[in-house]
């Protein structure tokens, strides 16, 4: 692209520069993010307008793409992170506003796993699609979920694991939401290279979610499901 070629991002008319943003984000290119995120906050949008019609929209086309395999983990954690970059911006706005959030979510690696790339994007692919996400790092002892889950009034526990022999420590979490009686409280997602559904299923959690692109779509579609039961109850 020649000098004369280059887009001036405020030059765009809103329509138009945020499709720019979605391009942007696709591309992984953190300070054009940033530039129109704050021109779009100039031109008096909504911070929550802002976040959902152009970075999590931006985003939702990403995970599509990382799910039909035109798109691959580098792409994506560039994507997430130039999302990133426009968070910082929009995040204390957002609070400010009291801006709706699709639920709260606590995301770890489990005990003896120090395994977290996979974790991580799936982090930042929820906190792009509107979640609040509360991320507890690698190697997890049950009371650190617990503790997590209460503190932060939690909707979601996101567990991960890449090694076979942490697996099983998934169960210990998920029997011990059992045996305090607060299991019904939260939607339990696992996922993690060796893993499968039947093992998700086995040890009792609500989905086993093969990357994150399916962890988003999984937890937006349990959300709701969730939110319509209390709303009819």
């Amino acid at each position: 692209m020649s000098d004369e070629d280059e887009i001036i991002l405020s030059e765009l008319p809103d329509d138009e520069l945020v499709l720019q943003m979605h391009d942007d984000l696709y591309d992984g290119l953190k300070e054009e993010i940033a530039e129109a995120v704050n021109i779009l906050l100039e031109r008096k949008w909504e911070p929550y307008d802002v976040l959902t019609k152009g970075l999590v929209e931006g985003m939702r086309i990403v995970g599509i793409d990382f799910r039909d395999g035109i798109l691959f983990v580098p792409e994506v954690l560039l994507a997430a992170n130039a999302m990133k970059q426009g968070m910082g911006i929009l995040r204390p706005l957002l609070i400010e506003t009291g801006a709706p959030k699709l639920g709260k979510v606590v995301i770890g690696t489990v005990k003896g796993d120090i395994h977290d790339i996979g974790k991580n994007l799936v982090g930042m692919m929820m906190e792009g699609a509107g979640f609040e996400v509360f991320d507890l790092g690698i190697n997890n002892p049950v009371e650190d979920y617990i503790e997590a889950l209460e503190k932060h009034d939690a909707d979601i526990l996101g567990m991960s694991a890449l090694l076979t022999t942490t697996m099983p420590y998934m169960k210990v979490v998920i029997d011990t939401l059992v045996e305090k009686g607060t299991r019904e409280n939260y939607i339990v997602l696992v996922g993690g290279a060796p893993l499968n559904e039947e093992f998700g299923m086995g040890i009792g959690a609500d989905a086993y979610c093969r990357d994150a692109a399916v962890a988003v779509e999984t937890a937006t579609e349990l959300i709701a499901r969730k939110h319509n039961k209390l709303a009819s109850a």
